[in-house]
């Protein structure tokens, strides 16, 4: 229910919008916004942790250090987990643009690959089959480096119908089983329809918000980490 009413919110804004392809809940962004951070100079040749996702991913609406990622990377650093977390977010991405980005995103040490895609898929109606395939060439692309694998899971709206949504949310539970790899099922639970948790979108969480995703993420993240990587 709490999706419910947040995807009513992104049907709103699309509706107050010109043209069919509008998709301003996960997509609204410019170019200087979708360029993920350079990595630091000072991050020692540390093991990675890359967080391959759309706007929700590369925080849309908060500072840099605010984004779930970030958080995530300072609570690495506070329980003795001695690893860089890259921010590899890109707001309007869909999960053929994670695809495209996957071999750029690899780069380095990368030991664990977080992936949180598919909102936009979801919110454009895109095929549930091209979704798959997508996070599959992910995945296999991933485990072919040797590099562990979290999927978060998205909705999508009920624009399309129960049929289309239902076969949407399948998609992740269907990954996870079939290639073995660690999910959290819904990435905005607890967040997704609260207005006090969003920033004026209705859509993106705000600093609180993205408290709530960090500490999400983590429960199903930590376990997947060592604290001597080496």
């Amino acid at each position: 229910m709490k999706w419910l009413s947040c995807a009513c919110a992104a049907s709103a804004l699309v509706a107050c919008n010109a043209g069919p392809a509008v998709t301003p809940d996960l997509s609204v962004t410019t170019s200087a916004e979708a360029v993920t951070p350079p990595l630091s100079a000072a991050s020692r040749d540390l093991p990675r942790v890359v967080f391959l996702g759309d706007s929700l991913t590369a925080g849309y609406g908060l500072e840099t250090e605010e984004a779930y990622p970030a958080l995530l990377q300072a609570r690495m650093q506070a329980e003795g987990y001695d690893y860089e977390v890259v921010n590899a977010g890109v707001s309007g991405d869909t999960s053929a643009g994670g695809l495209r980005r996957l071999d750029w995103a690899l780069a380095g040490d990368v030991r664990v690959i977080v992936v949180a895609l598919g909102g936009n898929d979801g919110l454009r109606g895109l095929p549930v089959e091209a979704l798959k395939k997508n996070m599959q060439d992910i995945i296999t692309g991933s485990h072919a480096r040797g590099i562990d694998v979290l999927i978060a899971g998205m909705e999508a709206p009920p624009n399309f119908g129960p049929v289309y949504t239902a076969a949407f949310r399948q998609v992740y539970l269907d990954l996870a089983e079939e290639h073995q790899v660690v999910l959290v099922p819904f990435l905005l639970e607890g967040v997704a329809g609260i207005p006090d948790l969003n920033i004026r979108d209705g859509i993106h969480p705000n600093t609180q918000g993205a408290r709530v995703v960090e500490a999400t993420v983590w429960q199903t993240l930590a376990p997947m980490l060592s604290r001597t990587p080496r």
